[in-house]
């Protein structure tokens, strides 16, 4: 399991921005970032800061990923056929947490990856702990039996600040969300403005 780095209400404050649209986020009162520094006036950022920057954001929106595994995925979307931005966001999607975070199975992307790893989820029946895992269009994905009545559970059902989004087909009744297709950019439901055409542009230079 990857150690998380950084706790996510510093990620928000880090990019200056509330990323996953939480109403506790601490950039809902303060926009500056963290630290003694944090209010000093930011200077304009070069085109190599901008592109950094939204690289930074997006491993910090799918749960603080590191750069070896970030580099991985991107490696991955660049030898698919098509638009690169479009196949990084499609293969970060269809990360397997990210599909138990989308289903709302769980309130956090930070939990959906912990959920995963402690083995609460199926894969068409098969239990799955790895959260890196690659759903495909069809799989089921399920949490275990005795998994349901976990408060972590009960809670995310119940969030009123985010919608299941119309590539999972989710039944909070059964527990279970199938993957119906691999979203584009324009489909998932960031709270922040991600740009990963910036990305391409970042790993096309370095």
């Amino acid at each position: 399991m990857t150690k998380r780095t950084a706790a996510k209400y510093k990620i928000d404050r880090r990019m200056g921005e509330n990323i996953w649209g939480r109403p506790k986020s601490p950039v809902n009162r303060r926009e500056y970032g963290p630290g003694q520094h944090g209010q000093r006036r930011k200077g304009k950022l070069s085109d190599f800061g901008l592109q950094l920057r939204a690289k930074q954001k997006l491993k910090g929106y799918y749960g603080d990923l590191t750069e070896k595994q970030f580099r991985r995925i991107y490696a991955e979307a660049e030898r698919i056929k098509g638009d690169t931005g479009e196949n990084l966001i499609g293969m970060l999607e269809r990360r397997l947490d990210a599909v138990v975070y989308r289903a709302k199975f769980v309130p956090t992307i930070f939990a959906a990856r912990q959920f995963v790893n402690h083995g609460h989820v199926t894969v068409n029946g098969q239990r799955v702990n790895i959260p890196s895992y690659t759903v495909k269009e069809g799989d089921v994905i399920a949490v275990r039996d005795r998994s349901k009545q976990l408060a972590i559970v009960l809670e995310a059902t119940q969030l009123a600040e985010r919608d299941v989004p119309d590539y999972v087909n989710a039944d909070h009744s059964k527990m279970t969300a199938e993957f119906v297709r691999t979203p584009g950019l324009g489909d998932v439901p960031y709270a922040a403005m991600m740009e990963p055409n910036l990305v391409v542009e970042y790993y096309a230079k370095n």
